[in-house]
């Protein structure tokens, strides 16, 4: 991800990070995946959202909150994080970083 060519070249690392809120109540009385947030899948939906090129950052994160919502409509508060690691900006900085939360 990257508005500069040379980002598109070298690639970087990035970092996600998923805050949510929700009543699991019934998962934690059935001991069942099937009743609550499944964390494998969190984590998929952020690998596919990623593996789609975006110019900015705060596209990726728009994107991977819609996604989460979709999948999972009893989530009661999202937030997503999306953090390039050293950012081409001509100095040392450690990160760049956008959130999308409710």
């Amino acid at each position: 991800h990257g508005c500069m060519a040379e980002e598109a070249l070298t690639g970087t690392y990035f970092l996600t990070d998923i805050n949510l809120t929700t009543d699991f109540t019934t998962a934690a009385t059935n001991d069942s995946i099937d009743d609550t947030v499944n964390y494998a899948r969190l984590h998929q939906i952020v690998e596919e959202e990623m593996a789609v090129r975006s110019a900015v950052i705060e596209n990726v994160a728009l994107r991977i909150y819609n996604a989460i919502k979709k999948t999972y409509p009893q989530i009661m508060t999202l937030s997503v994080r999306v953090a390039k690691q050293n950012p081409p900006m001509g100095g040392v900085v450690r990160e760049a970083a956008a959130t999308i939360a409710d």
